[in-house]
C-alpha cells in the first residue's frame, strides 16, 4: 500500500505547468497498481480498455493478451454490475494461469456495489463522478447551498465504503470526470464547463484524503480538445492550491477511428505531454483496443528522455513570458490585423509546399483539393482546399485556380513578369532591404530569434505576415515564446505556424504534426499552419492532415466530424461497422458533428458535444438524439441510418452527395 501523506505546497510557475516557455515533466506522486507504479519518475504508462463481454472469460483473456503484446501495461475492464464484478476475479485467474500478471482497472459506473465487490479482486477501480453516487437526470434544478451539502453528505456515505475497501486492498482508484456526464448537482451551479469537471472530481478527492487515502489517479476527459485541455490545466492548477499532486491519466474520448482518431488524440493529449503533463494515456479508437497502444506508445516515446536530451543543449529562446491576458484554461484566439485572407476574423489558412516538384499537370492540384475538369477547363473546390502554394522558383506549366495565391521566393517574386495573385517569400535581412515590396501581402519567414530582430516598425506594416518556423528539439515551446513576446510588444501582426517533419512513419508525422501544431492552435495561437516533408508519399498526406488538425482543434471545421466511441462490453452493436455505414453516408456534410454511442452509458452523455446522436438502447435498437434531446426511440437497427437522416433533412441541414 502506498498512504503517502499529501504535499503541503507546489509552486508552478507555468500556473498549471512547471514552465509554459521549456520542456519539464511535473512531477506527481508514485501511486502503485499491483506491481506496476505509476507517476512520480515512472516513464509514461500505456493502457487501454477489453470491448469483449465481462461475462465471456476466455473471450477475455483472449483480447487481454493480445493488448500486452501490442504494448498495454494496464488493462481495463467493464464491470456494469455485480455478477461483472465477480467475473474479473476468475479473468485474472486465467490470466495468471497463461502467465499475464497485467494489472486489470474495473471500470464502474453506476453501480457502487459493483465498485465495492471489484476493490477486493483486481489492483484498481474507475469510478465517474458525475454517475457513481450523483444524479444524472438532464434535469434543470436550482440548489440552495442547504440542498448542494445535503447531497455532498449523501454522496460521501454512498463513496465512503468504497474508499475504506480499497484502503484495506491496497487498490488503486481513478476518478475520471468526463465532460458529458456531469451531474445535474453540478451543472446547476458550474454549468457544462471545465471548472464544473474539475469541482466534480475535487468533490471525491477530498472525501478520499478526509479519509486518509491516497492512491488515485486523475482524469479530465471530453471529446472536445479545448474542453479537454483546459479541464486538465485547470484541475493541476486547482490541485497545487490544495497541496495535492496525483498522477494525470490523459484521454480524448469518443476520438473516433482512422486518421481522424489519430491527430485528435493526439491534439488533446500531445498537448497536455508538450507541458509536461501526463503519467498514463489511452487513445480510444473505434477499432481493436490492440491497435490503441502503439498510438500511445508512439505519443509517449517522443518525452521518454526529452529532459536529458535538452541537458546542456537547450535553445536559446526568445523573451516570452506569459503575458497577463492570456488564460490557458480558456480558448481565446490571439487578436490579429488581417491582412488579405490571413488572420482577423478569417479562419486559420493552409499552405501547401510544392517547392521541388516539377509542376506540369494541373490534375496535380488535386492533392489539396482542387479537382481539375479538362472538359470544363475549370477546377471544383472541396471544402479543404490549400489557400496558398509555395512554389519556390520553378513555374507551373499551367494556370492556377484564381483563388490559390502563389508563394514565391522573393528573388523569383522579384524577377516575375506576372506578379498577380502571387505573394513574395522573404527572409529577415531580405525584407528588411528589399527595394520591392507587394502592396498586399509580404510573407518573411524565420525561426523566434531570427524574426524577433524585425523592429516594431517593422512588424506594424499592414502587409507583413510572419512564417515562424523551428528547428528546436521542443520547438512548441520556442514557438509559443515567441507568439508571448509578440502579445508582450503588443504586435497584432499575423503568424503562419510552419514545421518540417522527415524520417517519420505515417503515423509518426501524424502524430507528430497534431501535437506540435495543435498545442498552439488550442491556445489561440496561429493565423494558419505550413507542413512540410520531403517524402512524395507523405507529401500527398499533408493537406487532410492539415485541415484534420484545424478540425480536430476547433479552429476550422470542413467535414462532418464523428464522435464514437471505442467500444466495449455494454456495446449492443458492431461500433467499428456502424461508424463506416454511417460515414460513408453522411461525410460529405461540412460541419455536422455526430454521436455514435454503443450503449447509454457513453450515450447522452459522452456526446454532449454532438449535434445529432446514435445510441444503442437494446438489442437491435437504436435511440435518436438531436443534442441531448431524445426524438426517435428504439428504431429498428436496419431503418436507424435512414431516420437519422431524415432527421438531418428535417432540419435543413441535409445536402445530397455529388455523384
Amino acid at each position: 500500500m502506498n498512504h503517502q501523506e499529501p504535499l503541503s505546497s507546489i509552486i508552478l510557475e507555468g500556473v498549471y505547468c512547471n514552465t509554459l516557455t521549456d520542456y519539464s515533466r511535473f512531477k506527481t506522486r508514485e501511486v502503485r497498481i499491483g506491481n506496476l507504479p505509476v507517476g512520480g519518475d515512472n516513464p509514461i504508462r500505456i493502457q487501454s480498455m477489453t470491448t469483449t463481454d465481462t461475462m465471456d472469460t476466455l473471450g477475455t483473456v483472449a483480447q487481454t493478451i493480445r493488448m500486452v503484446e501490442a504494448g498495454c501495461e494496464y488493462v481495463r475492464i467493464t464491470a456494469p454490475s455485480v455478477n461483472e464484478a465477480n467475473n474479473l476475479g476468475e479473468i485474472k485467474k486465467e490470466l495468471k494461469r497463461r502467465g499475464y500478471d497485467v494489472p486489470l482497472i474495473a471500470d464502474i459506473h453506476f453501480t457502487p456495489n459493483a465498485a465495492e465487490a471489484a476493490a477486493r479482486l483486481v489492483e484498481k477501480v474507475r469510478v465517474n463522478p458525475g454517475n457513481y453516487a450523483d444524479k444524472k437526470k438532464f434535469q434543470q434544478i436550482e440548489y440552495t447551498q442547504a440542498e448542494y451539502q445535503a447531497e455532498l453528505d449523501r454522496i460521501r456515505a454512498r463513496f465512503t465504503p468504497l474508499v475504506k475497501i480499497c484502503k484495506e486492498y491496497g487498490t488503486a482508484m481513478r476518478i475520471g470526470t468526463n465532460h458529458g456526464s456531469l451531474s445535474d448537482r453540478i451543472l446547476s451551479w458550474y454549468g457544462d464547463t471545465p471548472l464544473g469537471m474539475v469541482e466534480s472530481a475535487m468533490e471525491f478527492m477530498r472525501i478520499c484524503e478526509d479519509l486518509n487515502y491516497y492512491d488515485l489517479v486523475i482524469s479530465m476527459k471530453a471529446s472536445n480538445t479545448q474542453v479537454m485541455v483546459q479541464a486538465y490545466r485547470l484541475l493541476v492548477e486547482t490541485m497545487s492550491k490544495e497541496g495535492m499532486n496525483y498522477p494525470l491519466h490523459l484521454g480524448v474520448t469518443e476520438a473516433g477511428d482512422g486518421e481522424d482518431g489519430r491527430i485528435k488524440s493526439a491534439v488533446g493529449i500531445g498537448t497536455l505531454l508538450e507541458d509536461g503533463l501526463g503519467d498514463t494515456i489511452r487513445v480510444s479508437l473505434t477499432e481493436e483496443p490492440e491497435y490503441e497502444a502503439p498510438v500511445a506508445i508512439a505519443l509517449a516515446n517522443r518525452y521518454r528522455e526529452r529532459e536529458q536530451q535538452l541537458q546542456g543543449s537547450k535553445p536559446v529562446y526568445v523573451s516570452g513570458t506569459k503575458p497577463d491576458d492570456f488564460d490557458p484554461c480558456w480558448y481565446s484566439r490571439r487578436l490579429t490585423r488581417e491582412t488579405a485572407n490571413i488572420g482577423g476574423h478569417q479562419v486559420p489558412r493552409v499552405i501547401a509546399d510544392f517547392s521541388g516538384t516539377e509542376l506540369n499537370d494541373p490534375m496535380q492540384l488535386s492533392e489539396i483539393g482542387y479537382t481539375y475538369s479538362p472538359l470544363l477547363d475549370k477546377y471544383n473546390l472541396s471544402e479543404m482546399t490549400a489557400d496558398l502554394v509555395y512554389l519556390g522558383s520553378p513555374q507551373p506549366a499551367f494556370s492556377f485556380p484564381g483563388n490559390l495565391k502563389k508563394l514565391w521566393d522573393y528573388q523569383a517574386w522579384l524577377s516575375a513578369e506576372d506578379k498577380s495573385n502571387s505573394v513574395p517569400l522573404f527572409s529577415v535581412a531580405e525584407y528588411s532591404a528589399a527595394a520591392e515590396r507587394s502592396p498586399v501581402m509580404n510573407m518573411v519567414m524565420g525561426d523566434a530569434q531570427a524574426l524577433s530582430a524585425l523592429s516594431d516598425e517593422q512588424l506594424r506594416d499592414p502587409a507583413l505576415v510572419l512564417i515562424l518556423d523551428t528547428h528546436a528539439l521542443h520547438g512548441m515551446a520556442e514557438q509559443r515564446s515567441f507568439f508571448f513576446s509578440l502579445m508582450n510588444r503588443g504586435m497584432n501582426v499575423p503568424v503562419i505556424i510552419r514545421r518540417d517533419y522527415e524520417g517519420l512513419s505515417v503515423d509518426e508525422l501524424q502524430l507528430y504534426a497534431a501535437t506540435d501544431l495543435g498545442a498552439l492552435l488550442v491556445d489561440g495561437l496561429g493565423d494558419g499552419i505550413w507542413l512540410r516533408v520531403k517524402d512524395a508519399d507523405s507529401k500527398r498526406l499533408l493537406n487532410s492532415l492539415s485541415f484534420g488538425i484545424l478540425q480536430a482543434t476547433r479552429t476550422r471545421i470542413s467535414k462532418t466530424e464523428y464522435i464514437s466511441c471505442p467500444s466495449c462490453g455494454r456495446t449492443l452493436f458492431d461500433l467499428q461497422e456502424t461508424t463506416q455505414m454511417i460515414r460513408s453516408r453522411t461525410d460529405h456534410l461540412k460541419g455536422i458533428k455526430i454521436g455514435i454511442m454503443g450503449c447509454i452509458v457513453n450515450g447522452p452523455g459522452e456526446m454532449a458535444d454532438a449535434d445529432y446522436g446514435y445510441v444503442g438502447t437494446g438489442p437491435g435498437k437504436i435511440t435518436l438524439y438531436r443534442g441531448k434531446e431524445v426524438v426517435r426511440k428504439n428504431v429498428n437497427t436496419e431503418k436507424a441510418v435512414d431516420q437519422l437522416i431524415e432527421l438531418i433533412r428535417e432540419d435543413g441541414l441535409w445536402i445530397e452527395k455529388e455523384a
